[in-house]
């Protein structure tokens, strides 16, 4: 008798079914999870699936942490998990610089720093346990920050050519200060007498505050400050202000003329500000964090709250045109560094 094809079925063929249905269902959990893996491991639709670390080498309520803090927000909001930000300071930014580059290649783990600890931190400490080119995976430039050229009110002069007029009538006669050996304002003036051809007198303090107070008095004749800092002092009359020093003129003092078209061509620096990962990172993975923090700096909201911070963000761009960036600004902190004998001592 041939058996109804939906009639009852012997015990044997009922256990042969469900041991090939268990099978079947263990063979396609087993590819889901080799598919997730593969794509949490190359930055796939798993990625981000939770928090992410954001290792800032700078104390907290500085202008990098805040700057790190106003982009964490936002990228939070447009990837749907936490940028966790975690202060790891010392050493110039270098312990948690460090850190980053031992730290797991996955996503979760990434720096934002400056040019302090992969421009010119190598060129002053030949001892860092850490490789710029070798141990980090560049991912996006953010945001820049220029200076501001100030002199004290009691100096005869208006302008950059008369700055530079008078420092080569009194050589050795003007005095500029900085927050310490090898920082960025030191590395600023530096750069600025060499192409200027003047003689200039180095005077270190711990901070801005005292050399501010030194300045307004005379006991210094000029300074290199942020521009959030210093403005203030100008506006109140304490303090000159003749340029500043980026390529362009700052959306944060329109009024004021650059350096180098002030007379001296060819002079501009700024602190870059940008997002690193670990070596390995995979190029999928990348580029995503990379979209995300270009998205970011292209949000008028983080532009007027990175303005009162002092910065400006940076053009969108791709991982590759960052590293160049880096690696030219590098080249040139390192000859200012050779040609002027700056060490930390």
């Amino acid at each position: 008798m041939t058996r109804p094809i939906n009639g009852p079925q012997s015990p044997s063929s009922t256990q042969s079914m469900r041991r090939r249905n268990a099978v079947g269902a263990l063979l396609v959990a087993g590819l889901a999870c080799a598919t997730g893996s593969a794509a949490w491991a190359q930055g796939g639709a798993a990625w981000p699936a939770k928090p992410i670390r954001v290792i800032v080498p700078f104390p907290a309520s500085g202008a990098t942490d805040l700057i790190s803090r106003v982009l964490a927000q936002r990228v939070s909001q447009d990837l749907g998990q936490q940028l966790v930000v975690d202060n790891k300071p010392g050493a110039g930014g270098t312990i948690g610089t460090a850190e980053v580059a031992k730290a797991q290649p996955d996503g979760y783990t990434i720096l934002f720093t400056t040019s302090s600890t992969h421009a010119i931190s190598p060129h002053l400490m030949p001892k860092l346990n850490y490789n710029v080119n070798r141990d980090f995976t560049p991912i996006a430039h953010v945001a820049d920050a220029a200076s501001v050229l100030l002199v004290t009110p009691s100096l005869p002069v208006k302008n950059v050519q008369e700055l530079i007029s008078y420092a080569k009538q009194h050589p050795g006669k003007v005095n500029y200060a900085t927050s310490g050996n090898g920082t960025i304002v030191h590395l600023n003036t530096a750069a600025f007498a060499a192409r200027a051809g003047v003689g200039l007198t180095h005077v270190p303090y711990k901070g801005t505050a005292q050399s501010i107070t030194d300045l307004a008095s005379g006991q210094v004749q000029m300074l290199f400050d942020s521009i959030p800092t210093g403005m203030p002092h100008v506006a109140s009359g304490r303090l000159r202000a003749l340029a500043v020093t980026g390529e362009q003129r700052s959306a944060l003092a329109p009024e004021l003329p650059t350096i180098a078209e002030s007379g001296l061509p060819g002079y501009a620096s700024v602190t870059w500000f940008g997002v690193y990962g670990p070596a390995g990172m995979k190029p999928e993975l990348v580029q995503k964090i990379n979209a995300a923090f270009n998205a970011a700096i292209q949000n008028p909201e983080v532009a007027a709250a990175l303005a009162k911070l002092g910065a400006e963000p940076a053009k969108p761009g791709t991982p590759a045109q960052f590293e160049s960036m880096v690696k030219a600004d590098s080249a040139r902190w390192a000859k200012v560094i050779k040609d002027n004998h700056i060490s930390l001592d």
